[in-house]
């Protein structure tokens, strides 16, 4: 594989151990978003792909991949990550282009999708069940069984990342999984997939369908011989895929949309709190679920943390992907035209502009470039102080007291990840455990991907949990086996 190109052997459908052309013959541009051209093609999918797709799944499932010992699925997990860090690089290369992110978040990625092949592959034959003491004369256990075919949709943004975050536990539980990536970035996963292929991932272990959401995608939810669903997306495509979960009396799990403060009361250390509030917000343009989109500051600190943060947001750089900077283009021109109408809303609001990043003047005039802006004080009932920009778009709200700052960080219909930024232990505490949020982190916010953090929402930003050991729990039943002896 070249540093930056996806070879074409590989942008077709990956079916029962094998790539293939879609049966309808339809291809789909792949756009380098730092460019605004294509540079690539990869199949569009439709329902027969799909059905395909499941069942290769389903025979996997009896055959030479559901008769592996969770310990021989766990070595084959493993090997993927060894072979992703040994071509880390070149997959980076990939990913940049691929999302516009720059190379030095790509190659983070790709380190920590590494970590996941290595943490599931680990884990794989260490989920244990139990005994239960019940009546005498009885022996009772429990296990963890899988749930059958898994489909996966993952988004466009965190691709490297969200590959082995989505299927790992899947395939360590003994899933047999079918995946539809974003159709606006999944070059990486379909990279990864050939790698599973390499390893010895056996035929229809693991299946990849291409293509549009409303064709691809919704065939895949709405199939009747798959047995869960994995969603990583929009709160609104969450509702449609929980619809047609129910619709089939199946689970699944949905990591959907975020809002997240980012609550700095007076006593913070400025040396903490600046670089990570700025890097939570332009990190890959804004464009990650748990983006630190409000900063909610004590009004006592206004005058004297806020310029500093001011400060060292005005020197953020929106670069090429091959340069140094901390963030690129956002991913396509819907996007782009979705980000900027927040932009001209604020602006036509009246909202004071505090700050804005610096565009590098190498970037491509075809490129779906945005430049950063801080907005503040934003009033609370302004829809950039409660709605998903999704892009480099940071509210500053002023609290007066702790009992303030933990009603506006909940007030609203979000509730993913939120930071506490504080010198007082006890309040951290406090606060911590106020929030309406899956993941709560005091002074920090992220943790390098956070493979070892179980992950996910309350309210509209979904339930269920991805990451660490409660993935793999996601991915499995619970059996119960009552045996009488007397």
């Amino acid at each position: 594989m070249t540093a930056a190109t996806l070879p074409d052997r590989i942008t077709g459908l990956l079916i029962d151990g094998a790539w293939s052309e879609p049966q309808s013959g339809q291809w789909l541009d792949i756009i380098a978003p730092a460019e605004g051209k294509p540079y690539g093609r990869i199949a569009g999918a439709q329902k027969t792909d799909v059905d395909a797709a499941v069942a290769s799944a389903r025979r996997a499932l009896s055959g030479e991949w559901g008769q592996l010992n969770a310990a021989e699925r766990g070595r084959l997990l493993s090997r993927a990550g060894l072979i992703v860090q040994e071509r880390a690089e070149e997959l980076a290369q990939l990913e940049a282009r691929d999302t516009g992110k720059p190379i030095a978040q790509a190659r983070a990625d790709l380190a920590a999708c590494a970590r996941y092949f290595e943490y599931y592959g680990g884990a794989a034959d260490k989920v244990h069940g139990d005994t239960i003491p019940v009546q005498n004369g009885y022996f009772a256990a429990t296990e963890h069984i899988p749930h059958g075919v898994t489909a996966h949709v993952i988004p466009w943004n965190y691709p490297a990342q969200m590959f082995p975050r989505s299927v790992g536990p899947a395939l360590a539980m003994g899933n047999a999984v079918v995946m539809k990536p974003a159709e606006d970035a999944c070059a990486t996963p379909l990279a990864l997939a050939d790698i599973m292929l390499e390893v010895g991932f056996p035929p229809g272990a693991i299946n990849m369908v291409t293509g549009l959401g409303m064709e691809a995608g919704a065939a895949l939810s709405e199939h009747p011989d798959i047995n869960f669903i994995s969603f990583i997306g929009s709160s609104e495509t969450g509702v449609a895929i929980q619809t047609a979960a129910a619709k089939s009396h199946i689970g699944c799990t949905l990591e959907l949309g975020g809002k997240s403060a980012q609550i700095v009361f007076a006593d913070a250390d400025p040396a903490l709190v600046v670089p990570t509030v700025v890097a939570a917000i332009t990190q890959h343009a804004g464009q990650t679920c748990s983006a630190g989109s409000r900063l909610l500051i004590e009004r006592s600190a206004m005058d004297t943390l806020l310029p500093q943060i001011i400060q060292a947001f005005c020197e953020v750089r929106v670069v090429m992907p091959h340069m140094e900077g901390q963030l690129g283009p956002v991913v396509s021109a819907r996007q782009k035209a979705r980000v900027e109408r927040y932009i001209q809303l604020a602006d036509d609001t009246g909202l004071p502009l505090l700050a804005s990043g610096q565009m590098a003047p190498e970037l491509s005039a075809e490129g779906y470039f945005v430049q950063p802006r801080m907005y503040g004080p934003v009033p609370r009932d302004h829809r950039l102080a409660f709605e998903e920009v999704f892009g480099p778009v940071l509210a500053v709200i002023p609290f007066d007291d702790e009992a303030d700052a933990v009603a506006l960080a909940n007030a609203t219909e979000y509730g993913l990840v939120a930071g506490i930024w504080t010198r007082d232990s006890a309040r951290a505490m406090r606060v911590g455990r106020q929030m309406e949020v899956g993941q709560v982190f005091v002074n920090c916010f992220g943790a390098g991907g956070g493979i070892e953090l179980p992950f996910g929402g309350m309210k509209k930003s979904g339930h269920g949990r991805e990451k660490g050991w409660e993935a793999l729990r996601e991915f499995a039943a619970v059996r119960t086996l009552l045996v009488r002896h007397d």
